[in-house]
């Protein structure tokens, strides 16, 4: 019995780690492609926001999403886009994007990199290993 319970702190533990994961990388691909539409549908740029100080990201003028802290973020983005550190992926009009990647990591090191194309601003997933 005294092994079940101390087993069972460490499982829930990366139960969590694992659905954080995978809530953000969900989240992430869905807001990605949430602002390509509005920027199509609207007819103006709209700007997909990641927060690497406060941890956040989100579809510009909508809430914004917590990232947890046992994951790691990073970004690549165009050089115009950066603002300290926020950067964002700009979705133009025609369906086009600044491009750029947003890789997330889990503790293991595992994880997926989203890659925004700049032609057609489509969003693709890779995996990542440690």
């Amino acid at each position: 019995m005294a092994l079940v319970i101390g087993v069972a702190p460490v499982a829930y533990e990366k139960l969590q780690d694992s659905l954080h994961y995978r809530e953000t990388v969900r989240g992430m691909v869905s807001a990605l492609r949430a602002a390509r539409q509005q920027a199509v549908l609207t007819g103006h740029d709209v700007l997909f926001e990641l927060d690497l100080r406060e941890r956040h990201y989100g579809v510009q003028g909508g809430p914004a999403h917590p990232i947890a802290p046992a994951l790691t973020v990073r970004a690549t983005v165009a050089d115009t886009e950066v603002l300290d550190q926020r950067l964002d992926i700009r979705f133009l009009p025609s369906g086009a994007a600044t491009g750029g990647e947003v890789d997330i990591l889990r503790p293991s090191g595992s994880g997926v990199r989203l890659r925004v194309g700049w032609f057609l601003g489509r969003v693709q997933q890779q995996a990542l290993e440690p």
